[in-house]
């Protein structure tokens, strides 16, 4: 079940207020390039704004999502131009594909909590992956301790909706599970939402272990360009 966060329509329409310029997204368009896919499946599309950028570059793409009021977030952004096939589900429930490349961005990879979910994860990507296409994701270093800095707060002036005040509480710590609750206030009518989540923080061996068991080769793990020495960014390959 996704988080409110994602799946709280009214939530979804103030998400890319609230989540930054999204610098980190220019690094998989150059992976992109760098790999010369034409074909890309955004697994975890969120709201589509990488989905979007690659797919003005002239790529064919696939965003899936579970989250269907992200999904119609994304949908509006693309009504015009109609450029990204948009579907509801996940890696599992994916219709028959054959793509260059497929991308995790953001927390995606660590929103699977257990083994068996994120393997089956690994594995969906695997079957719609042509042979010696490409797995590209990024995942938080635990050394880092990313959460430290996660109490904090701010308002925007969102179009459309008014000021909304966002306070984000780290809530527990048992790693390698980490959870924080958002806490949404609509200041035009006084309406507070929350939105609960909790992510995995998975060690470098830990990944490439499981990547290896999934049937891809790790063939790089790079720094994040825009968080260097705070995130893992591995470069898998189909095997077989």
């Amino acid at each position: 079940m996704p988080d409110a966060i994602f799946a709280n329509p009214r939530l979804a329409r103030i998400y890319d207020a609230f989540d930054g310029d999204r610098d980190d997204l220019a690094a998989y368009l150059r992976i992109a390039d760098e790999l010369g896919a034409s074909r890309v499946l955004d697994v975890g599309c969120g709201t589509g704004c990488l989905a979007i950028l690659l797919a003005e570059a002239g790529r064919t793409v696939v965003g899936v999502d579970p989250a269907e009021a992200s999904l119609e977030v994304a949908k509006a952004k693309d009504r015009t131009a109609r450029r990204v096939t948009w579907l509801h589900g996940d890696a599992t429930t994916l219709p028959a594909l054959e793509v260059d490349l497929a991308v995790l961005t953001g927390n995606v990879a660590q929103v699977f909590r257990t083994d068996d979910e994120w393997a089956a994860t690994l594995r969906g990507i695997h079957a719609a992956l042509r042979p010696g296409g490409h797995l590209v994701f990024e995942t938080r270093r635990p050394a880092d301790r990313a959460w430290a800095g996660w109490n904090s707060g701010q308002v925007r002036d969102v179009p459309g909706i008014g000021m909304v005040e966002q306070r984000l509480e780290l809530t527990e710590v048992r790693l390698p599970l980490v959870s924080f609750r958002f806490t949404y206030t609509f200041r035009a009518d006084g309406a507070v939402l929350t939105s609960g989540s909790t992510l995995r923080f998975r060690s470098r061996e830990e990944a490439e272990t499981s990547l290896r068991a999934a049937g891809y080769r790790v063939r790089d793990v790079r720094d994040a360009p825009d968080r260097p020495d705070r995130e893992f960014v591995f470069l898998a390959e189909r095997a077989g």
